[in-house]
């Protein structure tokens, strides 16, 4: 049978994005299936789609809070608010994280190992430590801690800055866009050459049937998904 391909769109700054991303990186070998990670901009998908952050609803955005963390502590994933979201989110942003990132996996031409850490590793400073992810020595930082040289990461650090990555980000973003893509994460599953989208960390269950495997809950295998 051959594999799936799976595409998780994806941005550090989208909470929702980290827990669709560490299921999915633990169906690796569980699904038949070839996961690509394909790091994008929020900003741009939800700008070009007209949707709003749910956050700027205030009820949606106290909900968000309880949802977040119920969907943690059911998920096993270290998520923990930081002290002014709104800053973090929206203030700060997350578009030189993301050309970092975009770096990371240009750099990395045999699989996204890198990408996968290195993203993680971003997400645990936003999502977990509320440390900033922002400035060249906070990215350095994270691609360090991920495993990378020093001179991996300091290449890496040059090229986000390049008018090429810049660009490929936006690539990127566009093919989110191409999906009707209206926030992160977007999933996208290749079956049979026909794309099945699939958006937030809450449908794998349907995503599941739909591609013809079994859905074994978040923690398909206890003993190796704890981060």
């Amino acid at each position: 049978m051959s594999r799936k391909v799976i595409e998780l769109f994806y941005d550090v700054v989208s909470p929702y994005s980290w827990l669709g991303f560490e299921v999915l990186c633990r169906y690796r070998n569980v699904w038949n299936m070839e996961l690509k990670l394909r790091p994008a901009f929020l900003g741009g998908v939800m700008q070009e789609s007209g949707n709003k952050p749910p956050a700027m609803v205030p009820n949606k955005g106290l909900y968000m809070v309880q949802d977040l963390n119920r969907l943690a502590s059911f998920m096993n994933i270290p998520l923990r608010h930081p002290s002014d979201p709104f800053e973090v989110m929206f203030q700060k942003g997350s578009l030189s994280a993301m050309r970092f990132l975009t770096a990371v996996a240009e750099k990395e031409k045999d699989g996204d190992r890198w990408v996968e850490n290195v993203s993680r590793e971003v997400w645990m400073r936003i999502w977990s430590r509320d440390e900033d992810i922002c400035e060249p020595a906070s990215l350095s930082e994270a691609g360090l801690k991920a495993g990378l040289s020093p001179s991996d990461v300091e290449e890496i650090l040059a090229m986000a800055k390049s008018q090429p990555i810049k660009d490929k980000l936006k690539q990127t973003t566009k093919e989110a866009i191409k999906y009707d893509a209206f926030g992160f994460p977007l999933i996208v599953c290749h079956v049979d050459g026909k794309p099945k989208v699939f958006f937030g960390s809450d449908r794998f269950e349907l995503m599941a049937y739909c591609i013809g495997e079994m859905w074994l809950g978040p923690q398909p295998d206890k003993r190796t998904s704890n981060l």
